[in-house]
């Protein structure tokens, strides 16, 4: 392949039989990325993973810390930044339950994943270093499911930091892929005095790279990643510290991104609205 995009060889035959009206799409699952950023020499760096060969879904390809939203992301937690209404405006969402939950797993995913907590004791602080064996252990319970954020969060009297986090994209799972999700992402910084490490069950390494590098990597073929991972990443490009690109999410487009296919002659064509580096050209009678 000529880029490291994703491309299962399964999409030609099932987007044939969506056309053909035999694949009922299934509903995408909310979910929540971030970006999480920090300062280094020539630029900004920022934090990625690589998927497990063996996972059913982009496996070795590189991503961010994210997953998807826990029902009881809605349960109240203290709260600072933005309100819960500015942010179901920011992110597209109908009530402020939907904000919060989108936005909570985005901070219990960061720190599920990469260990990195957005949150405080006050509306002005940030913890430190959450390495510890009592963090180690509360965080195995937010991934076993055992303890929800809120309740972590309440029992620790932290107020999470939603002003810490920049919404920054908006894209769904295309509607011919059985695993779907509706993913929002977001930009961070890391926090002064916390570190990242691989704490993901699904990731075999962890990086910190300049997203020159990665998208380098990417158009080299060397880097495999899905279209929303190196769209995003391709956005960072511009910013000489990790500061702009959270002052620059307010100015970002949210508007869902959604894949389309179309037959056209003897080749279905596949885009994603908006990003045509991403168009494929399948010829009907082959797979892709």
């Amino acid at each position: 392949m000529a880029n490291g995009q994703w491309y299962p060889p399964e999409w030609p035959d099932r987007i044939r039989a969506l056309a053909a009206g035999e694949l009922t799409p299934a509903t995408p699952k909310r979910a929540a990325t971030v970006l999480l950023l920090r300062d280094g020499e020539g630029g900004p760096s920022v934090h990625m993973l690589r998927r497990r060969a063996s996972m059913a879904f982009a496996g070795g390809a590189y991503a961010y810390p994210g997953g998807g939203v826990d029902p009881r992301d809605e349960h109240p937690v203290r709260w600072a930044g933005p309100s819960l209404e500015t942010w179901a405006e920011r992110l597209g969402v109908p009530d402020p339950a939907q904000a919060q939950a989108v936005v909570c797993a985005a901070v219990r995913e960061t720190y599920e994943e990469a260990g990195v907590l957005l949150a405080g004791e006050t509306a002005l602080s940030v913890v430190g270093d959450t390495t510890g064996d009592d963090w180690e252990k509360d965080r195995e319970a937010l991934v076993a499911r055992e303890l929800s954020f809120a309740d972590f969060l309440d029992r620790r009297g932290l107020v999470l930091r939603s002003d810490l986090l920049g919404a920054w994209a908006r894209w769904i799972t295309p509607e011919f892929e059985p695993r779907r999700y509706d993913t929002w992402f977001f930009v961070a910084v890391l926090p002064e005095g916390q570190r990242t490490r691989n704490a993901s069950t699904e990731a075999d390494r962890t990086v910190w790279i300049r997203p020159a590098d990665a998208a380098a990597g990417y158009d080299r073929g060397e880097l495999t990643m899905m279209p929303p991972t190196i769209s995003t990443l391709r956005g960072l490009l511009s910013f000489g510290v990790a500061a702009d690109a959270l002052d620059a999410a307010r100015e970002q487009d949210m508007t869902p991104v959604l894949a389309q296919a179309r037959l056209d002659g003897d080749e279905l064509i596949l885009s994603w609205p908006g990003h045509d580096e991403f168009t494929k050209h399948i010829p009907t009678g082959g797979t892709g």
